[in-house]
């Protein structure tokens, strides 16, 4: 199958990339001539593991290239898919379409026979319709399918969840859409992936349904966090208790400074400006939006009443700035209004990320940013854990201690061990963990449920 991919960001390229491991034909076609120029050479936009490699051997195979000649490209392909940028618009939250319908139309331009039209793009309900139109004005003459094949991914294992997915949701309204789609898809049905088949309007809500089903859910364990502190529980157990029950899940029950990143915010936002749009409130929805927004800055109260309530001329290292680890992601991550709400009490702030700090340096001012994490840490008043990189939860607590000036460490992840962390002398923060509770559950260390709980399969925005 010939695929063109309008549209080379994180989706984009990652599809573009395993399409192309299947065998298909994929051409990634993208308006920035300096991306693409890198792309060729081998460099990427984005950091996600894996993904270099994936795209190095795509490219070799001769599956895999790379353009900015939208027709061309357009022209050859069975099925182009839309996966431009769908901002929040600022003046009221809803997805900005523009990148889409302006993509429609040039696809318009282009289409040479049958093609298939898929957005997989995150857009809201009735998108397709729109582009449907978009394109049937322009091009009346055309032979034309708009479908909708919304992507899960989470970024830092983008390529295992394209390969080996939970599902595949496929929306059309036409029939040889569906079979075309189907076809694409066909390595993973082998392997008995479900291939949810459904109409268009259905798919694109399936998307948002899911992301604000899961923001709800990690805004639900960090309020139980809250009411564990309060009343001298443990949030963990509470969340392994909970995890247990096949009906509720393991997943997205960690506590947290609040969910970040590209998805969460902006596909909970967009979907209750939906439901305001027919009628139809989201209360649960707009609750937890209100509750993550609170959420972020709530935990610079945590870290001024770790350091005594004294903020004023101290300094704080932050350690992970990203939203979550495995990505150089910033977008909407809990760190950057942390970072601002303690500089407003005063605080100066040192800062280091393994990957992040180069998109960090763009959105926050007056950070002192570090490539070391124990230099960081150097003559600090309190470390902050702030994104749980491995590399950062492997912190040598000995060597740390004795570069502080004052051992304070606020673990916003539980990614130490409470017992170690006083033993090296620190003053242990954590979050919806009573100051002297400590982790006595009687599941076996290495129980599947407890690693689902530390390594939650949809880390994706806490």
């Amino acid at each position: 199958m010939k695929i063109a991919i309008i549209g080379i960001g994180y989706v984009g390229l990652v599809s573009a990339a395993c399409f192309a491991t299947w065998g298909h034909e994929a051409v990634g076609v993208d308006k920035d001539t300096g991306k693409i120029a890198a792309l060729r050479l081998g460099r990427l936009p984005i950091y996600e593991p894996g993904l270099d490699q994936l795209i190095a051997g795509a490219v070799e195979t001769g599956n895999l290239s790379f353009t900015t000649d939208t027709a061309t490209a357009v022209a050859a392909a069975d099925i182009v898919m839309i996966a431009v940028g769908t901002p929040p618009r600022l003046r009221d939250g809803e997805a900005d379409l523009a990148f889409v319908y302006a993509a429609a139309k040039e696809i318009a331009a282009s289409i040479t026979g049958l093609t298939v039209v898929v957005t997989k793009s995150t857009v809201p309900v009735g998108t397709g319709d729109e582009i449907e139109r978009i394109i049937g004005r322009a091009r009346p003459d055309a032979r034309f399918a708009v479908a909708s094949n919304p992507e899960f991914l989470r970024e830092g294992c983008a390529v295992a969840d394209f390969q080996k997915p939970d599902r595949v949701v496929l929306g059309a309204d036409d029939r040889r859409a569906q079979e075309l789609l189907q076809a694409v898809y066909e390595p993973l049905r082998r392997v008995g992936v479900p291939i949810v088949t459904t109409r268009r309007r259905t798919a694109e809500l399936i998307k948002y349904a899911a992301n604000a089903f899961l923001a709800v859910k990690i805004s639900y364990i960090n309020e139980m966090a809250d009411l564990c502190e309060s009343v001298g529980a443990d949030v963990r157990e509470v969340a392994l208790g909970m995890g247990l029950d096949h009906r509720i899940g393991a997943g997205c029950l960690n506590a947290g400074p609040g969910y970040g990143g590209s998805c969460f915010p902006k596909d909970t936002l967009a979907l209750l400006r939906t439901s305001q749009d027919h009628g139809v409130p989201l209360r649960i929805i707009q609750e937890s939006i209100v509750a993550n927004d609170a959420r972020k800055r709530r935990m610079a109260l945590k870290v001024i009443d770790a350091l005594g309530g004294d903020a004023d001329g101290r300094s704080v290292a932050i350690l992970g700035l990203t939203f979550k680890p495995e990505t150089d992601d910033m977008r909407e991550a809990p760190s950057i209004p942390l970072i601002e709400a303690l500089q407003r009490a005063g605080l100066k702030i040192r800062a280091h990320d393994p990957q992040g700090m180069e998109n960090a340096r763009a959105l926050l001012d007056d950070v002192e940013f570090f490539d070391d994490a124990y230099e960081c840490a150097s003559g600090a008043d309190g470390v902050v854990l702030m994104t749980d990189w491995a590399c950062l939860k492997s912190l040598d607590l000995e060597r740390l201690s004795r570069v502080v000036r004052k051992p304070t460490l606020i673990d916003f992840r539980h990614a130490f061990d409470p017992a170690e962390v006083r033993k090296h002398g620190f003053a242990l923060t954590s979050i919806g963990v009573a100051p002297d509770t400590q982790i006595k559950t009687t599941i076996r260390p290495h129980s599947p449920v407890l690693h689902a709980l530390r390594h939650s399969p949809v880390m994706e925005s806490n």
